[in-house]
């Protein structure tokens, strides 16, 4: 949406909502949400502030003070955020971080939507995964908030699988959170032992990649050393949706497995804080025509 469009529909009661993130001027979320707000006649504005942890405190008090509808928050804020919040919703408590933020009058209650989106956009692909086992590479913010939203929308069975840096130690706080608080079996697993990716691959029904593997600058790279470890009943979901098809997704077509990227993933975790915000749906079908 250009500036003058933006300018026209303004008002004296126009609602703010916004992203605060560092650096975040490349973001899409401004495109997607200023789009439909305009296609449902709603009275709301959305823009980006570059923050970062050194104005953070200021930047929450102020708006609250405000009366800010509701934001989004991105690196580097997601963690450090919740010591200024009021409450937090089971995701992110276990997972120790949000990325979308309402006000309720004052009262501001963090969540994470990411966990949310890629639940969706399983359904969106006609993917059922109650009851059944996933296995998720990756243990960043958006790959463990997919694993919460997964044990506590009842998947039978999670397998986590990461590199042994600083990510796992996080992972092994989180399944220990999730062993308690839901009857999902949970385990983690070390990248480096293929032996156990290839078992866990085998008999998992649906894997999904949370790694920066196939974005830049990793393009051509993927987390497991070859097709082999994908099997035709297996459903594939790389997060990644710039480019398309990722080195893993062209696996998983040769395979015969069920595949898609992230794109459906991002679209479906706008439109959950979308409908937190202003308590409608996003037109999905219209808002990728603009974006894709």
């Amino acid at each position: 949406m250009g500036k003058i469009a933006v300018t026209e529909r303004v008002t004296g009661h126009t609602e703010l909502i916004g992203l605060i993130a560092y650096p975040i001027r490349h973001s899409m979320s401004p495109t997607m949400h200023n789009e439909a707000f305009k296609k449902l006649g709603l009275d709301y504005v959305y823009v980006c502030f570059e923050i970062d942890n050194s104005t953070l405190e200021d930047t929450v008090k102020g708006l609250r003070a405000m009366k800010v509808r509701g934001w989004n928050v991105s690196m580097p804020n997601k963690g450090p955020i919740i010591q200024y919040l009021d409450k937090l919703t089971p995701v992110s408590q276990i997972v120790g971080a949000c990325n979308t933020v309402v006000n309720d009058n004052g009262v501001l209650t963090g969540t994470s939507t990411d966990g949310t989106g890629a639940m969706e956009a399983l359904k969106a692909h006609g993917v059922e995964y109650v009851g059944k086992k996933m296995t998720v590479i990756g243990a960043g913010g958006a790959a463990s908030a997919i694993q919460v939203q997964a044990a506590l929308d009842g998947v039978r069975e999670l397998t986590i699988i990461n590199r042994k840096d600083a990510f796992f130690e996080q992972a092994k706080s989180i399944v220990g959170k999730l062993r308690e608080r839901t009857e999902c079996i949970v385990n983690l697993y070390d990248l480096a032992d293929t032996q156990r990716l290839r078992q866990e691959l085998d008999s998992s029904d649906i894997y999904i990649d949370a790694t920066p593997c196939g974005m830049k600058p990793l393009e051509g790279i993927a987390s497991i050393p070859d097709k082999t470890y994908l099997h035709p009943g297996l459903v594939v979901m790389d997060t990644v949706y710039a480019p398309r098809r990722t080195k893993l997704l062209q696996w998983a077509e040769e395979m015969g497995c069920h595949n898609f990227n992230g794109l459906d993933m991002m679209l479906y975790q706008g439109a959950t804080a979308f409908k937190l915000w202003t308590g409608k749906d996003m037109p999905i079908d219209f808002i990728r025509d603009v974006l894709f």
